[in-house]
C-alpha cells in the first residue's frame, strides 16, 4: 500500500515557475514508476510527465517538454515535478501516481498506476 500527499501548487504569473512534490509513504516506493497527470475544468485527466523507480527513464507528454522535469528521491519518499515557463492552459489540479507499468510504453497510461494523491492546484494566470 502506498499513500501519496502532493504539495506545492498555487497561482502563479504566465512564464512563472512551481515545484511540485509528492511524498509517499511505505519502504516499497523505489519498486515503483511514478508520474504526474492533471485536470483541467471539464477536461479529461491528462498524462504530464513519468519517471521509473531507478529514475532512469522519463517521459514527457509534448506539450511540456523543454519546460517541465520529473525527478525523484528514493532516499526521500518524493518525486518532485519542475515546472517552467508555465502557461494559462498549464491551469489543472495535478495528481500523482504510483504504479507498476509493464513498459514505458505504458507510463502515459493512468490506468496502470494504482495508487493516486488527492491533487494540488495550479493556476497560471495571463
Amino acid at each position: 500500500q502506498v499513500q501519496l500527499e502532493e504539495s506545492g501548487g498555487g497561482l502563479v504569473q504566465a512564464g512563472g515557475s512551481l515545484r511540485l512534490s509528492c511524498a509517499a509513504s511505505g519502504r516499497t516506493f523505489n519498486k515503483y514508476a511514478m508520474a504526474w497527470f492533471r485536470q483541467a475544468p471539464g477536461k479529461e485527466r491528462g498524462f504530464v510527465a513519468a519517471i521509473s523507480w531507478s529514475g532512469g527513464i522519463t517521459y514527457y507528454t509534448d506539450s511540456v517538454k523543454g519546460r517541465f522535469t520529473i525527478s525523484r528521491d528514493n532516499a526521500k519518499n518524493t518525486v518532485y515535478l519542475q515546472m517552467n515557463s508555465l502557461r494559462p492552459e498549464d491551469t489543472a489540479v495535478y495528481y500523482c501516481a504510483a504504479g507498476r507499468p509493464a513498459s514505458y510504453i505504458y507510463y502515459g497510461v493512468k490506468d496502470h498506476y494504482d495508487y493516486w494523491g488527492q491533487g494540488t492546484q495550479v493556476t497560471v494566470s495571463s
